[in-house]
């Protein structure tokens, strides 16, 4: 069964910046790729971007040059660096693998 724990959330000021990691089990984590996604207040959740198993990454442009995406295979974990935040960055965040969901990991920039 795989499942991933996200961490690192947490209340930023805008131009702020937070990592969230996701750790997986119970999967060839160097196999697959992983994706993330937030959700924010009354919207539907969206896609931020991805890294493949090749460690190529893609990212939605509302985050081009905030936002970095990074895996390491040996700790089957993947990361989101996220910089100069800003408060429409607020919303809960998500990763993806294999299909299966992280529980979430909120994330507020606010002053």
């Amino acid at each position: 069964q795989v499942q991933l724990v996200e961490s690192g959330g947490g209340l930023v000021q805008p131009g702020g910046s937070l990592t969230l990691s996701c750790v997986v089990s119970g999967s060839f984590f160097n196999q697959y790729g992983m994706s993330w996604y937030r959700q924010a207040p009354g919207k539907q959740r969206e896609v931020v971007g991805g890294i493949a198993s090749s460690g190529h990454t893609y990212l939605v442009d509302s985050v081009k040059g905030r936002f970095t995406i990074s895996r390491d295979d040996a700790k089957n974990t993947a990361y989101l660096q996220m910089n100069s935040l800003e408060p429409g960055d607020t919303a809960v965040y998500y990763c993806n693998h294999r299909e299966s969901w992280g529980q979430g990991t909120q994330v507020t920039v606010s002053s």
